[in-house]
């Protein structure tokens, strides 16, 4: 973007070639995901936070994968030309997943799961990690009780897989038409979404769930579903603001931002493995031509999207 606004802000534009600097690689980017974060970055939203850069252009985009074609000196990698990789970006001005090169430290890039394509490969590191660190914040041990909102979304859904990995006893939320999407990625309950979902939790475990990954950001309308001492993970910022109540139980409000995992090479490297061996799925909704990013942006906003659409830029 050169100015923030609305889907149709978006539009190609040519960007000063980049190069893999010391400790970096650089990628001719395949595919980049479509994330609900790249649309508050499009409209403005992280604009306003205090000491968020302000260049443009702008360009969004968390996830990408493609080839490696060129690696900086003193760079410690396992990784060389020619390589397909998947890699977490945080952006920053043109520094942005939505580009056909980009150069990324290192740590920030592993390769694709074996047998994965472009587009699937881009749509696991940004939510995966996000997951990840939510529950490594949470931790959560074997055998105890976590609940997750927006189970049937990327996030949730990763939440929801690599906790039963974990060993935990899962408790998911979804629509009608997503039980049975939730209960294929490991949900041991599965609930109706929505307002009534803190009280059927209650209806299951008494004493209140150990942990809440609450991924559609419902807040104070589902801390009633922890236990007092219990552990809520939130994202985009949430941090309890209106639930005085439910913090006053012992509650602990860890919220996660990815960018404190964008250099955990182990983390992403595990998510490879868990890809390869079934213990995560990969969900792409569509791959649509990356000069329609703008169409993609008003596909997601519209909601209803299950898995990633994802940006060609083969």
């Amino acid at each position: 973007m050169t100015e923030f606004g609305g889907p149709e802000a978006l539009h190609l534009i040519d960007v000063p070639e980049v190069h893999a600097g010391p400790g970096e690689v650089r990628l001719a980017v395949r595919a980049a995901a479509v994330n609900p974060t790249d649309t508050y970055a499009r409209n403005g939203t992280y604009a306003q936070r205090k000491g968020a850069p302000q260049e443009m252009p702008w360009i969004p985009g968390m996830d990408v994968a493609g080839v490696v074609d060129e690696i900086g000196p003193d760079t410690d990698t396992p990784l060389a030309v020619g390589d397909a990789v998947m890699a977490i970006v945080v952006p920053e001005g043109a520094h942005g997943g939505y580009r056909e090169q980009i150069a990324l430290p290192a740590d920030s890039v592993v390769p694709v799961p074996a047998g994965v394509d472009f587009p699937a490969a881009a749509s696991l590191p940004m939510n995966g990690l996000t997951a990840r660190l939510a529950l490594d914040r949470m931790a959560l041990q074997p055998g105890q009780v976590l609940a997750v909102t927006g189970a049937a979304g990327s996030f949730g859904g990763y939440v929801v897989q690599l906790a039963v990995a974990d060993g935990l006893t899962v408790v998911a939320d979804a629509s009608e038409a997503d039980t049975e999407l939730v209960r294929s990625l490991g949900a041991q309950v599965v609930l109706p979404r929505g307002e009534g979902f803190a009280a059927a939790v209650r209806e299951q475990y008494p004493d209140g769930v150990d942990g809440l990954a609450d991924g559609s950001v419902q807040g104070a309308q589902v801390l009633p579903a922890v236990a007092d001492g219990g552990v809520v993970s939130t994202v985009r910022g949430y941090r309890g603001e209106d639930a005085e109540e439910h913090l006053g139980r012992g509650i602990r409000m860890e919220p996660v931002m990815v960018r404190d995992y964008g250099q955990n090479r182990a983390a992403l490297d595990r998510l490879r493995e868990q890809a390869e061996s079934g213990a995560v799925t990969l969900r792409v909704a569509d791959v649509v031509p990356a000069a329609e990013a703008a169409s993609a942006h008003a596909r997601l906003e519209a909601g209803g999207v299950r898995g990633r659409l994802v940006l060609d830029f083969s």
